[in-house]
């Protein structure tokens, strides 16, 4: 992916009158040995070696909906740090700051929608629309492109990176505005940080590239934003490179080594005494959302009921009312009750909905439920 970059970057005018900044603030150090870079590209045969290559002040737009924007822009900047010796970059969220309402209070409503999923699909499903963004991109642009524009002048960056789907159109005009001003090609990428299906504001037609995960982005991404497909990417997502290093280390998960440093690993991690045991690990991205507490009961209350000696993990991310309920919870008296509830002959999506004190979301229709989840836990383990 960073090889694309620079080879987009280095076509322009003149690579000299973007790059070789060494001002600004490095907001963080990737580790001297993270020197794979995930997720890649191959890089062109005409590409500059790492020595030849200048280093970059990057400007990330991003929000603090959810971690994975965030984490996706901290990835990509070890990789340019490791890539471009001696850049620096900043994060900024440009529709908090400059944005009209409601989008300024993005961050704010996200985290109410977030545990409120019915909400949060209504939202989506409405402003996923053509007439809707069709409206928000008029309104977006009317709005606040001048303020984006100062703010990038600002900031002065060599390139422009977003990681977020409302952080697309607005900026895509202000660099183009802010090209012809100065004179100098300011190149804006879009890495698109969803995997099977994405929102229509993230197909902003004029970056340089788009980055994306998977075909059915791509489809999307020329279907709804009219994206030519030469300036498409499949890169797959951004990983930090602790996961590559992790992964290296490890070699092949199933033979004798990569068992013994997973077991290594786990002492390191103070779950020495689990080290033998089968893992499961459950994660609702950054907010701890969707049916965690649910799917927690469910798999617990399903190994006891099957004589599954098996550790459960479980990344509560900004939700603290789960982890403490996790922390407190009754699993004896848990699993009494569910006894006396499956011997009444109650189904399991039933005893969870009934057990369960935090994130207790009833299921949809057709969606399978928590007992669907569950089974499809145990197929894929």
């Amino acid at each position: 992916m960073m090889d694309r970059i620079f080879s987009s970057l280095s076509s322009g005018p003149s690579l000299t009158d973007w790059s070789g900044s060494d001002d600004g603030k490095t907001n963080t150090t990737a580790s001297p040995e993270a020197t794979a870079e995930p997720a890649a590209e191959p890089s062109s045969s005409a590409a500059p070696s790492v020595a030849d290559k200048k280093s970059l002040k990057v400007l990330f737009l991003s929000s603090d909906t959810g971690g994975g924007h965030r984490a996706s822009a901290t990835s990509l900047a070890q990789q340019f740090e490791n890539l471009f010796p001696g850049s620096t970059y900043e994060l900024c969220d440009i529709v908090q700051l400059d944005g009209p309402p409601p989008y300024n209070m993005l961050v704010k409503s996200y985290k109410h929608l977030s545990a409120h999923p019915h909400q949060w699909k209504l939202v989506y499903s409405v402003s996923n629309t053509r007439a809707y963004e069709m409206l928000a991109d008029v309104h977006m642009k009317s709005a606040m492109e001048r303020a984006v524009r100062k703010r990038i002048m600002e900031k002065a960056p060599d390139v422009v990176v977003s990681v977020h789907p409302l952080m697309t159109n607005v900026p895509v005009l202000a660099c183009s505005n802010i090209t012809k001003e100065t004179g100098k090609h300011l190149p804006i990428f879009t890495v698109c940080t969803d995997l099977g299906s994405a929102h229509s504001m993230w197909f902003a037609n004029g970056v340089e590239k788009l980055f994306v995960a998977s075909e059915a982005i791509k489809s999307l991404a020329m279907q709804r934003g009219k994206v030519p497909e030469e300036k498409i990417v499949m890169s797959g997502l951004p990983i930090r490179s602790d996961f590559s290093i992790q992964a290296t280390n490890m070699g092949e998960r199933h033979c004798e080594g990569g068992r013994e440093y997973q077991r290594k690993v786990r002492t390191e991690l103070g779950l020495e005494e689990y080290k033998e045991r089968k893992c499961v690990l459950v994660m609702g991205g950054g907010e701890g959302c969707g049916r965690l507490s649910n799917i927690v009961d469910g798999l617990y209350l399903q190994f006891v009921e099957r004589n599954i000696e098996a550790l459960i993990l479980v990344v509560c991310g900004r939700n603290e009312e789960l982890k403490e309920s996790l922390e407190h919870r009754n699993w004896e008296e848990l699993r009494e009750k569910y006894v006396i509830a499956r011997n009444r002959g109650a189904d399991l999506d039933s005893c969870i909905g009934l057990l369960s004190d935090a994130g207790c979301i009833g299921g949809s229709p057709g969606d399978g439920g928590v007992a669907g989840q569950v089974k499809r836990v145990f197929i894929k383990s």
